[in-house]
């Protein structure tokens, strides 16, 4: 609880210090946002962090685990601000946790007098999680909503077997689904021509393009062939060498617009969880 009561007292200097600028200010939150966020991915996450904006006001808790012997928490605290319409600025509270030792492995006694009651919980899980590790279990228990990108693991299509694990636990979201979306409509829009589909033909990532094929196997209800070319963007989708045109296709959405439309979603995604089962098959 001293790193709570640190963590409460760091803000409220904040606070203080943000309400001298003279500037009119909200201070809302619509969710908590849990991020477990390795060292190495850290940048990256400050980006995203930093593109959401005003989009999603929030009490955001990023945890950094620090491999070595010391045990311990190191805490930081801060109060963003964003400007919006007439003048005014929205609050967004900022928290990073560096966990040392057996701190990274329990989270949750940390994390869980830090929600904010009543709103849900977002965890953000950057890199392939420890699916036997005590801190996503940890999480999954506190948090509402569990966001993960499966193109930065390794060891796919199997992997996609352990996060079916737990769709009975946590609602699931992946952002490699996400950027597939305006690709599956187009699919969808084949009906019922693409009853016949043999061979989907992908130019992308691989974890973009085995959900895209995994999807339309669910959908189908049986074995559709799948080659790919790798490509860093979902660039190119092939039905028996027919291409594919995506709907709704307005530039590349950047990984806070992902994420800001994972962030606006509660409930479980059905499609999203049967084409994770046909992926792990």
């Amino acid at each position: 609880m001293g790193v709570v009561a640190e963590v409460e007292r760091k803000l409220a200097r904040a606070r203080c210090r943000q309400e001298t600028d003279g500037e009119p200010e909200l201070r809302t939150s619509t969710m908590t946002h849990v991020v477990w966020v390795p060292p190495p991915w850290l940048p990256r996450a400050k980006r995203v962090l930093a593109g959401l904006a005003e989009r999603h006001p929030a009490r955001t808790i990023l945890l950094v685990p620090v491999a070595g012997r010391r045990s311990g928490v190191e805490a930081h605290a801060t109060v963003e601000d964003f400007p919006i319409r007439d003048g005014r600025e929205v609050l967004s509270e900022v928290i990073e946790l560096r966990l040392f030792g057996d701190a990274a492995r329990h989270p949750a006694s940390i994390v869980l007098p830090l929600l904010i009651s009543d709103l849900p919980a977002f965890c953000r899980w950057r890199g392939r999680p420890d699916w036997n590790g005590q801190a996503l279990a940890d999480l999954v228990d506190v948090c509402d909503r569990l966001v993960v990108d499966s193109s930065e693991w390794t060891g796919l299509p199997s992997a996609y077997g352990n996060l079916a694990r737990l769709f009975e636990r946590i609602g699931v979201s992946d952002l490699a689904w996400r950027r597939g979306l305006p690709w599956r409509v187009a699919l969808a829009q084949r009906w019922p021509g693409i009853r016949k589909a043999e061979r989907l033909t992908v130019h992308g990532p691989r974890a973009d393009a085995l959900l895209l094929a995994a999807w339309l196997r669910s959908r189908l209800r049986r074995e559709v062939a799948l080659t790919r070319r790798n490509a860093d963007l979902l660039t190119t989708v092939l039905v028996d060498g027919e291409p594919i045109e995506p709907t709704a296709r307005s530039g590349t959405p950047t990984g806070s617009d992902l994420l800001s439309a994972e962030l606006d979603t509660l409930s479980r995604d059905t499609l999203f969880e049967a084409a994770v089962h046909a992926a792990a098959r």
